[in-house]
């Protein structure tokens, strides 16, 4: 019986990083991310909806990220209707995912599991959380945006404090080894649970 973890987190908490550590111990993986890549590659499931909905998004048979970037950035008010398409197609994904999986123990890595109600499907919830000036540090120390593009997509996302709450697992990473200790005690409790079940 596969015990199923939503790992949710706010951007720069950690949260890929902590997925790796899930995996070392053998957990299975589904990444909310991956499978947005998945389908807005050549052949990708969402390529001929986006390109409908929003013309000139798709370069070279796939979804272009900085194409649909300046669209929604010139047509705030589309989001909605690319959520109205992409998720239903993530979901698919989640779902294959979900029915292939053998392991003892999967994690799905979805950075909006709350926000989008996901966590209703989820045996459990773990959340990645850091104090905010080590998060926004992180988020600048990658390069790939900037501070205003940080705090818009940090206001897109649940509070920290209020995903702590909802949490059935908080994993602190401050630092490597004391995220690895909380991950290794989190896998250690389910797989006794599973034990004793």
């Amino acid at each position: 019986m596969t015990y199923h973890l939503g790992l949710t987190g706010s951007i720069g908490t950690g949260k890929s990083t902590t997925a790796q550590m899930f995996v070392d111990l053998g957990c299975a993986h589904w990444d909310a991310d991956a499978a947005v890549h998945r389908i807005y590659g050549v052949n990708g499931a969402a390529v001929a909806p986006l390109q409908a909905a929003f013309p000139g998004v798709v370069v070279d048979g796939a979804v272009s990220r900085p194409a649909l970037r300046a669209y929604l950035g010139e047509n705030p008010n589309a989001f909605r209707q690319l959520e109205a398409i992409v998720h239903p197609l993530v979901s698919q994904d989640r779902d294959a995912f979900r029915a292939a999986c053998t392991a003892d123990i999967a994690i799905y890595d979805i950075p909006l599991l709350f926000e989008n109600g996901t966590e209703a499907q989820m045996d459990g919830v773990a959340v990645t959380s850091v104090d905010p000036d080590t998060q926004r540090a992180r988020v600048l120390a990658r390069g790939t945006m900037d501070a205003a593009q940080f705090e818009q997509i940090k206001a897109r996302q649940m509070p920290d404090t209020e995903k702590r709450a909802r949490a059935d697992f908080i994993i602190e990473t401050d630092t490597l080894e004391h995220a690895q200790a909380q991950v290794a005690a989190i896998v250690d409790q389910i797989r006794q649970g599973q034990r004793d079940a």
